[in-house]
């Protein structure tokens, strides 16, 4: 199996926004992946009008039109539907912003956000991102890895792993009005997940700052699991020693686990993870293991059983 590393691809090679906000270029782009879709991987170019593609698999990855990635979103804080994130996040203000660092580290902190990123230098990488929903996106992140916060604030022996929190704010985020889920929303990882170097807190994508129904001004992103694990608009970073409890783990224990990793051999019980819909494309694909990224990561679960651990 070829898996290209994310971070060999450089920013200079992924298209500007301004390409997919002319409407001609747009159309192409959107007619050249319909076609794309009916070649066989091994067959597919590399090179599109969305950029150049990442590898997983026999299959190529073409990034997701900038349009979808940010009008097709989960972030119930603004509702449930796919649209409401971008209708209803506006409101949000991203700045000033802090960012609390708390528990088992050497350092806590509070941080502004423009002190909490500016000792971390930015990079582009294009990471698959997979819902549970059972459809994916393609999507060119701009951020820094995880475990460079973590030497950051020097964790203690009794750190064993991370807590992430949301902002909780109904005023600003109508949909934390209603108790849809526990507010607010938190999500976790074992402290060697956190280190890997695909972990990635990021502040953009496409080349410019994260749009609020992204998850603005920071989020999580973690390609090999699912993207509710990916927690948007971090307010606050605990290092704990007892794996916590995260928000869907909470609401529904027999569906949703810790670790959320990407396994196609263990079905939600309402829908399966076999296979998924890429936006954008008609065709169905199937779902890779730990979502394309096994290489680098299933070693972290040497010895588990991912169905039990799921």
């Amino acid at each position: 199996m070829l898996i290209r590393r994310p971070n060999d691809i450089p920013s200079s090679e992924i298209t500007p926004e301004s390409v997919y906000l002319n409407r001609r270029t747009f159309m192409g782009s959107v007619a050249a992946g319909a076609a794309a879709a009916l070649i066989p991987g091994s067959l597919a170019g590399c090179e599109s009008a969305e950029g150049r593609a990442i590898e997983g698999g026999a299959e190529q990855d073409k990034l997701t039109p900038f349009e979808d990635v940010t009008s097709y979103n989960n972030f119930y804080e603004f509702g449930t539907d796919k649209s409401d994130p971008k209708r209803n996040a506006g409101r949000l203000r991203t700045r000033p912003w802090s960012v609390a660092v708390e528990g088992h580290v050497a350092k806590p902190a509070v941080y502004d956000l423009e002190d909490f990123v500016a000792p971390h230098s930015l990079e582009d990488r294009t990471y698959r991102l997979r819902c549970v929903e059972a459809w994916s996106m393609v999507i060119p992140w701009r951020g820094f890895e995880l475990r460079r916060l973590v030497e950051r604030v020097q964790p203690t022996s009794a750190a064993k792993y991370i807590e992430f929190i949301t902002l909780h704010d109904p005023e600003q985020m109508p949909g934390q009005r209603r108790p849809i889920i526990p507010w607010p929303y938190n999500e976790g990882l074992r402290l060697d997940e956190a280190m890997n170097s695909l972990s990635l807190l990021a502040t953009g994508l496409y080349g410019q700052d994260l749009p609020n129904q992204n998850g603005a001004p920071l989020r999580l992103v973690v390609p090999w699991k699912y993207g509710f694990k990916s927690i948007k608009s971090i307010v606050k970073i605990r290092f704990v020693e007892r794996q916590p409890a995260t928000t869907w783990m909470k609401s529904a224990p027999h569906e949703y686990g810790f670790y959320a990793n990407v396994n196609p051999e263990v079905d939600h019980p309402r829908w399966t993870q076999k296979n998924e819909r890429r936006i954008g494309e008609l065709r169905r694909r199937d779902t890779l293991m730990f979502n394309g990224y096994a290489e680098q990561v299933a070693s972290l679960y040497a010895g588990m059983d991912l169905r039990k651990n799921y």
